[in-house]
């Protein structure tokens, strides 16, 4: 790949778009195994508070590297957490893919998520700013890091019982 900030490389936006809609699909269907297969051993998920950029130096929702992932993913597949019983229910809609920058076989791209949650017979939405940084792995990626940035991320939010 080589270096651009710009969405001209339309074959490259559809082979990200497919990647993080599969990302999308995966989380729905709890799928969380096949999640945690998408990562690089040192990407890091974070929900930041706030409009922070010193995750490791700052209150976050979450900041996880490969341990936490799998450990906040044992918890939901085993029901340890009080959150996760019973699941939530989810749909969400991502989209407005933007390229912002290309270096060597990193790719990172900036877009829109819309979260639905069904749980107890009521349903919330939450809506976020998400970036991704991909890394090229064969004909696919792998996600090296995932900020997503929740519209009320510093406000009064409730206990989740999935991921973003």
């Amino acid at each position: 790949m080589t270096e651009t900030k710009t969405n001209n490389d339309l074959a490259l936006l559809q082979k990200v778009s497919a990647f993080l809609w599969n990302e999308a699909h995966l989380l729905d269907a709890k799928d969380y195994d096949a999640w945690l297969d998408l990562w690089t051993e040192k990407g890091m998920y974070t929900l930041p508070i706030g409009d922070t950029e010193d995750f490791d130096n700052a209150v976050n929702l979450c900041h996880d590297n490969a341990k936490m992932r799998r450990d906040r993913v044992g918890r939901f597949q085993r029901g340890f957490a009080i959150s996760s019983a019973p699941p939530a229910e989810t749909v969400r809609t991502v989209s407005r893919f933007v390229i912002t920058k290309v270096e060597g076989d990193a790719v990172t791209v900036e877009s829109a998520e819309h979260l639905i949650e069904d749980k107890f017979g009521r349903q919330r939405v939450w809506a976020g700013n998400v970036t991704h940084r991909l890394v090229a792995d064969g004909d696919s990626f792998r996600i090296d890091a995932k900020i997503v940035r929740l519209l009320n991320s510093d406000g009064m939010l409730n206990s989740f019982s999935y991921l973003f």
